[in-house]
């Protein structure tokens, strides 16, 4: 395992995705995803990574054994983490502290108790038992040549009970050897300015080199990390999409970016800040949850407008309604087209799709009001960027971009007195001269149609059969007359290198899915640079 970090030991990133970010509902991290995920925030350039409890279950001990195999450390240092000895033991002959130094880590992070109440009750023994425990094992492991940090659990409930035995367990950790003593937000119920009144207090009292670790309970995680900052702290622990227990933990990207771009500290190596947004779309994929399209800095609508006024002014400067520039953060200003859009936001959208528009103002003008009239029927290109490009395209040359002409269509569904169903659907098209008939069957209507349309169009486009639906998803928007209303629904489609979205709005939901459906593989042979029939 070999580190070669360009920063120096002044500032600490350590991340702790793969032990308290594991601990959020719905993640269970297999031994394979803990090393892609180490492999990640290594990319990334974190300093150090908490890999798991070595000793407590086999998946976390068969990681540090696999890591240290496996993973060639450019950045981070992997850390174990344990709990100090037993009461009444010693920490040399304590069997977990023994599988902490089996690990190999180099550096352990211990979890001390800091809360009087917690000693007594929980661990069930004296406070003076408590700091010897604390003691011991730090003195021990220090002694075997390991870096350790100490977590103080429940420190800023415990520091409101007892302020005085909270500080001893800092003076006592840092007297036996820990070079960081990290100050826990556990329940997660602190304030930014509670959390900076008590980091400086104790760093004034205690001299020790403090850490900082937050639970979002309040939703001020970040905020809370960044007030420890102001405090004094210069070792903050995060994980990655703010993973965790109950509502999580402070977000490892907000926190990285700001300590970067507002503090104007260098806290990755070189380069990585870039390397924001796809490490944190990585881990939510390896981690088999959907990136959140609204999170700060990497969110796909972190930096994008829909509104005229700020299409307007983003057009002269985009530093006018954007607070940094999203290349930083390996993000894009994406404009969002709705009947909220004005010229200018027509104009950028035209440039971000490589349509040039010519500065052609009744051009211009007329897009504008068809958006704003499809917008009044149902329908959305805020979310289908592809239905959007191919309604542009049309107004631009004037007719819509054809690579087939439908004839008809029809679904049928069937149900059968022995209670099976049976979807069958038939497409009858015109493509590069020919007449074409297909008829492929289904487990829905729906998908009885696009089988059809692709046993149809592949015949003539090969180029198709790359293409894969993604995603779908129906609304049934507000009724206009009696029990009739209107469906809209939109699909997403991929070809294995890219995905878009396309939308579709009738009076049921089989037309307004033939209306998208027809939208991506229009767009599918666009992409593919299939040049349209004449």
């Amino acid at each position: 395992m070999t580190v070669t970090s360009e920063l120096d030991d002044s500032f600490h990133v350590f991340d702790t995705t793969l032990r308290d970010g594991a601990q959020r509902e719905g993640i269970n991290l297999t031994v394979a995803d803990k090393l892609a995920i180490a492999r990640h925030l290594d990319d990334y350039g974190v300093g150090f990574i908490e890999g798991g409890w070595p000793g407590a279950n086999p998946r976390d001990t068969e990681f540090f054994a696999r890591a240290r195999k496996e993973i060639d450390f450019r950045h981070a240092q992997l850390v174990a983490f344990g709990a100090t000895r037993r009461a009444g033991a010693k920490a040399a002959e304590d069997p977990q502290v023994r599988a902490l130094l089996e690990s190999g880590a180099e550096v352990i992070t211990l979890v001390a108790k800091s809360h009087d109440r917690h000693v007594e009750l929980a661990l069930r023994t004296t406070l003076d038992e408590n700091l010897a425990m604390v003691r011991d094992t730090v003195s021990h492991l220090r002694a075997e040549g390991r870096r350790v940090f100490v977590d103080c659990e429940h420190f800023f409930d415990g520091y409101r009970a007892n302020p005085e035995y909270a500080k001893a367990v800092v003076r006592t950790a840092a007297e036996a050897g820990a070079d960081v003593v990290v100050l826990c937000d556990t329940n997660g119920g602190m304030l930014p300015a509670q959390i900076q009144a008590v980091v400086a207090t104790v760093l004034a009292d205690t001299g020790a080199r403090l850490g900082i670790h937050t639970q979002d309970d309040t939703g001020c995680a970040v905020a809370n990390t960044l007030a420890a900052v102001d405090a004094g702290a210069t070792h903050v622990q995060c994980t990655a999409n703010g993973y965790g227990e109950r509502v999580g933990n402070a977000n490892l990207f907000p926190v990285v970016a700001a300590l970067e771009l507002k503090y104007g500290m260098r806290v990755l190596p070189e380069g990585r800040l870039r390397e924001t947004t796809r490490i944190s779309h990585a881990i939510a994929e390896v981690v088999n949850l959907t990136p959140s399209t609204h999170q700060p800095y990497v969110g796909v609508s972190a930096f994008a407008h829909k509104a005229g006024l700020h299409a307007s002014a983003i057009k002269v400067d985009p530093d006018l309604y954007q607070h940094t520039d999203p290349a930083l953060v390996g993000n894009t200003m994406r404009m969002l087209v709705s009947d909220m859009a004005g010229r200018a936001s027509i104009e950028l959208k035209g440039k971000e799709l490589g349509i040039d528009l010519g500065g052609d103002r009744e051009l211009v003008g007329r897009v504008v009001e068809r958006v704003k009239e499809r917008e009044l029927r149902g329908y959305t290109y805020e979310a289908a960027d592809a239905s959007f490009e191919l309604l542009l395209r049309a107004e631009v040359e004037g007719a819509p971009l054809s690579y087939f002409s439908v004839e008809s269509w029809r679904a049928i569904v069937e149900d059968r007195p022995d209670g099976s169903h049976a979807n069958e659907a038939t497409v009858k098209l015109w493509a590069k001269g020919e007449r074409i008939v297909a008829t492929a069957e289904g487990n829905g209507p729906v998908n009885a149609l696009d089988r059809a349309l692709r046993v149809a169009l592949e015949k003539i486009y090969p180029q198709l059969a790359k293409l894969e639906l993604v995603d779908y998803k129906v609304r049934i928007l507000e009724g206009v007359h009696g029990t009739q209303s209107t469906t809209r629904v939109l699909i997403s489609t991929g070809d294995g290198t890219g995905e878009w979205s396309t939308v579709g709005v009738a009076e049921n939901v089989i037309a307004a899915s033939w209306q998208a459906l027809e939208d991506a593989y229009t767009y599918g042979l666009l992409r593919a640079g299939v040049t349209p029939a004449p």
